[in-house]
């Protein structure tokens, strides 16, 4: 079936948490300037040191990971991204190079706007300039949960954390992942995340079929996850909640 323009873009501002806390006179500022894509797994969408040149706005299931690369090919992830935010040239003003590898984790469709036109959105709506401010407070305090996540919590509570931020971007239980790739996500060995994987299995928290992730039992992963979820959430509806300006402490 073909899915014409207006109901895909119609898709993106209702599932997209950051568009769809646009007014009807910022949505047509930004509809005319909007590429539809669809992204595979593995996608590579920013290169450490190379030129952005769009910003990503995913929407249904796509979720994108931030992944920094160390010395030996090493990799880890510092950040997720789905449908509550967007990729690229977002936090910066103006032309910067990306610090850090965006590769997609799970595949999906987004809404791409021209860098460029993005800024001079930003310039002329206070709503968008504010807007991406808040967001850029959310995803730095993300990054910065993440770090001490991975310092001081259990590779159980890691796990499950990422599984449930994991199903948040997706909207349903089936994460199309594999654990080998979970595993590079969460920076340690594929032997650890094979044994956490069969815990979880065996405490009926998720299941393992073909090359996915069957989310069986959230209230269980939530009990299994760190604070680190629930705070991260928090935060973001503190700072931007459904209208983007956030929810009064």
């Amino acid at each position: 079936m073909i899915v014409s323009r207006d109901t895909r873009l119609a898709s993106a501002f209702a599932s997209n948490r950051l568009l769809a806390t646009f007014s009807d006179d910022v949505r047509a500022l930004i509809e005319p300037l909007a590429t539809l894509v669809d992204l595979a797994r593995g996608d590579m969408v920013l290169n450490a040191g190379k030129a952005v040149t769009h910003s990503l706005f995913p929407y249904d299931s796509l979720m994108i990971s931030m992944i920094v690369e160390l010395d030996g090919g090493r990799t880890v992830e510092v950040c997720s991204i789905g449908k509550e935010g967007a990729v690229g040239g977002i936090v910066s003003c103006g032309h910067a190079p990306a610090y850090a590898q965006a590769q997609v984790q799970i595949a999906g469709p987004a809404i791409a706007i021209p860098l460029d036109a993005l800024e001079e959105l930003k310039r002329n709506s206070p709503f968008i300039q504010n807007l991406f401010c808040r967001y850029a407070d959310y995803l730095l305090a993300q990054v910065m949960q993440s770090v001490a996540c991975n310092a001081f919590h259990s590779i159980e509570s890691r796990a499950a954390r990422w599984l449930l931020t994991a199903q948040d971007r997706v909207g349903g239980d089936r994460l199309a992942l594999t654990q080998e790739a979970l595993a590079g996500l969460l920076g340690v060995q594929r032997t650890t995340v094979n044994a956490v994987a069969r815990q979880f299995q065996d405490e009926g928290l998720i299941a393992y079929r073909r090359g996915a992730i069957q989310v069986l039992d959230r209230r269980g992963l939530e009990r299994q996850a760190c604070e680190c979820y629930a705070a991260v959430e928090g935060h973001f509806a503190s700072i931007i909640g459904l209208k983007g300006v956030g929810t009064p402490p």
